[in-house]
C-alpha cells in the first residue's frame, strides 16, 4: 500500500497550490479519502475529506471557501486545491485512506506560505 503526497511548496500569502495524493495497493475507488494537516506544535487535523464515488465532500470551517477536494478513482489519486492560502496554512498536509476498517496515511507534503 503507498499513499504519495506532492504538489507542497513555499508559495506567498493570496497564493494557491494544488496537492496530489496518488494511491495504490488497495481498492481506491471503494475508499473514503482525506486531507489532514500537522503545523508544527500541533495536532494533526482534518482539513477535508471526500467520499467514495466524489458525490460528498467535508471541509474544515478555517479552509472551507478556499479549498476543494476531488478525485479521479481512474488515476487513483485525490487531489486538494487550495486557494486564498494564509500563513496559518503552513503545516505537513497528509492524505489519509478509509479502505474498510483500515487507514493508510500518507508521509505527507510541506506547504509554506510566507513572503
Amino acid at each position: 500500500v503507498q499513499l504519495v503526497e506532492s504538489g507542497g511548496g513555499l508559495v506567498q500569502p493570496g497564493g494557491s497550490l494544488r496537492l496530489s495524493c496518488a494511491a495504490s495497493g488497495f481498492a481506491f475507488s471503494r475508499s473514503y479519502m482525506s486531507w489532514y494537516r500537522q503545523a508544527p506544535g500541533k495536532e494533526r487535523e482534518l482539513v477535508a475529506s471526500i467520499s467514495s464515488t466524489g458525490g460528498s465532500t467535508d471541509y474544515t470551517d478555517s479552509m472551507k471557501g478556499r479549498i476543494t477536494i476531488s478525485r479521479d478513482n481512474a488515476k487513483n489519486t485525490v487531489y486538494l486545491q487550495m486557494n486564498s492560502l494564509k500563513p496559518e496554512d503552513t503545516a505537513v498536509y497528509f492524505c489519509r485512506a478509509r479502505s474498510g476498517l483500515i487507514n493508510y496515511w500518507g508521509k505527507g507534503t510541506q506547504v509554506t506560505v510566507s513572503v
